[in-house]
């Protein structure tokens, strides 16, 4: 009886042991492929903007790039919480998983002054001026052995380095 008690004990603790590691490496796993995706889709994003001879806002979470005479979209879909990019080869997923309400898009100037993007006259006004683009993100995923893993907030500036600008 004693021996069977203590075996009893002996299995749960390797049981929780198990289970514990299991979560943690979905956990590890989850956390490694927003990394990696995120990593992939700022370089992808930054080669296109750094090469961009022109911008166009058409809301504060999509623009269309002019790479190479050829343009490049990139958008945030609202429902799906997915980032694309659409070319004339097709769209493609870059981020998935973004937490509601936090992406956005910003324009700065010539001097690095953020210029708004609520009114068709200011994004108007902004693909003349854009110098600067800012992205802002978050991306969470879930699983059903983890309850969330969360990248925070992940943001980078680029330089429209040919794009001509006049102060």
């Amino acid at each position: 009886m004693i021996g069977a008690t203590l075996s009893s004990f002996v299995l749960l603790a390797i049981l929780t042991t198990f289970l514990f590691m299991g979560r943690s490496g979905a956990n590890l796993r989850n956390y490694s492929d927003m990394e990696s995706q995120a990593r992939r889709s700022l370089e992808v994003f930054a080669e296109d903007v750094r090469q961009a001879s022109a911008i166009s806002w058409t809301a504060d979470t999509t623009i269309v790039l002019t790479v190479n005479s050829a343009s490049v979209m990139y958008y945030y879909d609202t429902g799906t919480k997915i980032f694309y990019r659409r070319t004339t080869a097709g769209t493609q997923t870059m981020i998935s998983g973004i937490t509601a309400g936090t992406f956005s898009f910003k324009s700065y100037n010539v001097a690095g002054i953020e210029m708004p993007l609520t009114t068709s006259a200011e994004l108007t006004a902004a693909t003349s001026s854009t110098k600067q683009l800012q992205i802002s993100l978050e991306a969470s995923r879930t699983t059903t052995t983890v309850t969330s893993a969360t990248n925070l907030v992940l943001s980078a500036r680029f330089i429209l380095r040919n794009k001509i600008v006049t102060a």
